[in-house]
Order: C-alpha cells, then structure tokens, then sequence
C-alpha cells in the first residue's frame, strides 16, 4: 500500500494544480507595467527598504510611509535579491519581481485548501483548490502589486488551521492558527486579528457551543501570536513616534469611519464586487447559499447539527463577515473583501460535492438544463469580456465591429459546448474540467491581447522607456498637469522622484518634462528665458515630453 501523498492519484493531482497555479497565478506576471497609484509605490517602498537593508522602516522617496505593514515589502526585498542573483537586471527590481510575492502568497494559499481538504474532506480536493485558484478575484490579486492577496493568503491558512483545531482538538492546529494571525496582523494591520475573532465568535454562537471560545484562548498560542507580530510594530514605534498615528489612528480608524481618502461607494458596492470576484462560480455559490438558507429555515436550530453542517456554518460566516465589516466602511476598495473569496470557494465546493454524490444514485444530482445553460452564458462572458479586453482598455467601451463579432461568435461556441456538457449525466463530473477550459482560454487572452494594450495605455512603463532611450543619464524629469499615478509610476521606474510644476517643482537646470498634450506653450510661460523644445508624444496616454534647458 502506497503511504498517504504518494500514491499515483495523489502526484497526478499535485501535477495538475502546479500546472494550474502556474498557468492561472504567474503567468504573465511581467505582461504590463505596474498600473495605479498603489502598484509603483508598494514596490518603490520595497526597494527602498532594500538598497537601505533596513527591515523596519518603510520609506517613499526617502521619507517614512507608514500606511501598510511590513509583510509585503519583506516578500518583495527577497524576491528581488533572487531575481537580482538570477541575472534580472542590476538590483533585481522589475514588474515580474513585484510581483511575485502575490502570486506566491496565492499559491500557498490554494495549496493550504487542497491539503486541508484531502484530511478533512477527502473526495473534494482538487476541486477546492482549483475551484479557489481560477476565481477571477484570486487571478487578479495574484497579478498585483497589493497587500490583499498576503492578507488573505495568512487569513485563510489561519481559519483552516483553527477549524481543523475545531474538529480534532490539537494544539499543533492552533498554533498554526496563531502563527498565521500573527503573520495577518504583518500583512495588512489589526483587521485580521478583529475578523478572525468575531467569525469564531459568530461561530460559536450558532453552534452554541462557548467552550471553543475559551479553548481557543491558548495562551501559548497567544505567545506565539505576539512573538511574530509584536516586534516589528514596537521596533518600528520606537524609531517613528508618529507611526501610532499615521498607521492605526489614520490608515485604520479613519479610513473605516470617515471618507478621508476618498473612496466612498454605496453601502451595496460590495455585492457587485462579490459576485465578480467569484467568477466563473457564481452561480454555483448563490445555488449553494440558497440551498443552505432554505435547510436553515426547514430545520431551524438543527440545521448544523452534523459536522459536515459545521463546516457550512463556518463558511458562511466567514464569507459575510468580511464582505459586512467592510460594507460598514466609508471607504471601500475592491480588494478588501478578498478574504472572504475562499470562503465563497470552498462553500461552492462544499456544495458541488453534495450534488455529485446524489447524481450517483439519484437523477436530482444532475445539472438542469436552466443552470447549465446559465453557467455554459456565464463562461462564454468571460472568453468574450477577455476577448474583447484590449478594446476596451483602448477605448473605455465596448466597440463593434469585426473583432467584436468573432469575439461573440467564438463565446457561442463556449457557451453551448459547456451547457452540452452540463445537461448529460457525466455533467457533475465535467463542470470542473470544462470550465477550467474556459478560464485558460480567458486568461490566455488578456495576457496575450490585452496586456500590451494595458502597458500602453494605463502604465508609466513606456514613457520612462521613451525618457531613457532620450538619455541614459538619470536627467531630473517634472511633471505638468500629470496625474498621481503617473507620477508614482514615473518614480519607481526611473527609481527618483520626480518634480511637479504645479507645485512649484521647477528644476534649476536641464530636465525632461512630461506633460498633457497640447501644453507646451503653458509649459513655456512657467519657464520665463529658458527653451522648451518639443521631444515626442505618447498618443496612448494623451501625453508629450519637452526637454526644457
């Protein structure tokens, strides 16, 4: 008898979602440069930390930036000292570099489901990890720059380990719980400690069942929750007296309670966002919340009696409590409710499982033929929203024409050959396979037709390119009716600050200014007695360079 992992299934298996997380998480990591005000500067403050090797403070153009802990900068600082020793450029600092530690912290993650559910919920494994891994909210975070993914990653582990401790009572579980904690309170601040505890604690309310709670209080696992998380926040305190302020008081309170950076959204934003972060399972999981809110109302009280029903509970609650939490927030962001995305993965996968078993024995476990075709709709969406990906990003709509055309077409195709598959009694069996199909295919083309269009159009990759070929010398560059994210991007890419005008950022001698089209007359009145000649434009960007002497 094989031991356990190394039988023949178990290693195809494992083949398998190597393929995948590698297919789905790194690939095209490098495809377009780093978009949006935070992308540039989480890997700007990395290789600061870096060329300084301080491991403590993190700084932005040389100034103390308090806003988000350590874990992602520490992730980034290793992976471009490995890419630096594998020969990727000077320093090691590039697209690919920042962001790898998002797609590594992903792959754990899906790892930590599959090996989890292989002990606790044998059968379900592979698909709950490649159930997890093709979320497009997973794909995504995996390719970005952002703390998100790190908090999740930690978060999840976290709650697997302290429902395996639920199960079978062993302290090594919670130790992993309190490790992992320990680690979320390094990704992105105290709001993984607050979530975890009131998902338990909602928990253990339903269950009626108070004696977890004091169990969980582990004082040995609370040491060790402090001895990961502890000495960076008080090592960084005591060099930065007004980290206290900047990072809890500001970042933390008053972005949850007030609007102070800008970010307000209905109360409902968030439901949107859920939904299509699940996809292409979105319709498995409101099948499956349905299915669990009507057991609840027909059985009451004892509709999480059995421990398969705990672990539905579970889910649930940790689902909509992240996705609540932060519906309560004045500021909201896309990224804040994926801690609750394996969650909804694994729920969906709970669910899937169910079915498969009834369509062995009994013809309600099949698919019907009006969730199949919505699924089979679903998954010709996304081939067709990934086909057309690189027009939208041009144009800001969607345009028609032949493109378009072929795009629906080859969507059709998708659509009926999935719903096909769904409605014959192997339809359970090939839900997974077949829409894994889909979401290669889908991700395949917006790294392959999309990507070049996104560097285009919405990074600072090129113009920093373009201003380098004009001189390999590090010439001071200013900026005139420029947006921040451009000038974030500019920064790391050129690795120095650049200067606004508007702000009275003039250099005293020779630079490179970039500008909106059509300014160079502006440009000129702001720079009495000195020539501003017209270098080049960047039509994508509605943008020009002048080189002012």
């Amino acid at each position: 008898m094989s031991a356990p992992g190394t039988n023949p299934r178990s290693r195809t298996e494992i083949l398998l979602l190597i393929a995948c997380c590698g297919f789905f998480l790194f690939y095209g990591l490098g495809a377009f440069g780093l978009v949006g005000a935070d992308e540039p500067r989480y890997a700007q403050v990395a290789r600061e930390m870096m060329s300084r090797n301080d491991w403590v403070t993190p700084t932005l153009n040389g100034k103390p930036w308090m806003e988000k802990p350590p874990l992602y900068y520490w992730q980034a600082m290793v992976s471009y000292r490995v890419a630096r020793a594998l020969g990727a450029g000077n320093d090691g600092v590039n697209d690919r570099s920042a962001r790898f530690p998002g797609a590594l912290d992903a792959t754990v993650m899906v790892a930590a489901i599959y090996f989890f559910l292989r002990r606790f919920r044998p059968g379900s494994e592979l698909d709950g990890a490649l159930i997890t891994a093709s979320c497009a909210g997973v794909i995504g975070f995996a390719h970005a720059v952002s703390t998100d993914m790190a908090l999740t990653a930690t978060f999840a582990i976290a709650l697997l380990a302290w429902f395996a401790f639920y199960e079978r009572r062993r302290n090594v579980d919670l130790a992993i719980f309190y490790v992992f904690l320990g680690l979320g309170l390094l990704a992105k601040g105290p709001v993984a400690p607050a979530l975890a505890a009131v998902i338990i604690l909602l928990f253990a309310l339903f269950k009626r069942d108070w004696g977890i709670l004091f169990q969980t209080l582990w004082l040995p696992g609370i040491a060790l929750f402090l001895a990961v998380a502890l000495p960076w926040y008080i090592v960084v305190q005591m060099r930065n007296p007004e980290f206290f302020r900047v990072f809890i008081l500001e970042h933390n309170l008053a972005r949850f309670s007030t609007n102070v950076y800008h970010h307000p959204q209905p109360f409902w934003f968030y439901l949107p966002v859920f939904l299509l972060a699940l996809i292409p399972w979105t319709l498995w999981l409101i099948a499956a919340v349905v299915e669990r809110v009507r057991q609840i109302r027909r059985e009451g009280g004892g509709a999480f009696g059995s421990p398969d029903d705990s672990w539905a509970l579970f889910l649930l609650v940790w689902m909509v409590v992240p996705v609540l939490f932060f519906s309560l927030s004045q500021s909201k962001l896309p990224g804040y409710i994926l801690p609750a995305v394996p969650a909804a993965a694994l729920l969906v996968t709970e669910y899937l499982a169910a079915r498969r078993e009834l369509a062995t024995s009994e013809r309600e476990g099949r698919i019907s033929l009006l969730m199949a075709a919505l699924h089979g709709i679903l998954c010709g969406l996304l081939v067709f929203a990934a086909l057309c990906a690189a027009s939208i990003a041009l144009t800001h709509h969607l345009r028609l024409g032949k493109g378009t055309y072929v795009a629906a077409a080859v969507a059709a195709v998708f659509a009926f050959c999935i719903a096909a598959a769904l409605v014959t009694r192997a339809g359970p069996r090939l839900l997974r396979p077949v829409t894994m199909i889909a979401v290669v295919v889908s991700v395949a083309a917006v790294i392959r037709l999309a990507a070049p269009v996104i560097d285009a159009t919405q990074s600072s990759r090129p113009i920093a390119e373009i201003i380098q070929d004009f001189s390999r010398d590090p010439v001071p560059v200013a900026l005139y009716h420029v947006g921040r994210t451009r000038q974030y991007g500019l920064d790391f890419y050129l690795n120095r600050p650049t200067e606004t005008y508007e702000n009275g950022g003039i250099p005293a001698g020779a630079h490179v200014v970039v500008a909106a089209q059509g300014t160079q007359a502006q440009v000129a009145e702001l720079v009495p007695g000195r020539r501003v000649s017209y270098l080049t434009n960047i039509p994508a960007q509605k943008l020009e360079l002048y080189w002012v002497k």
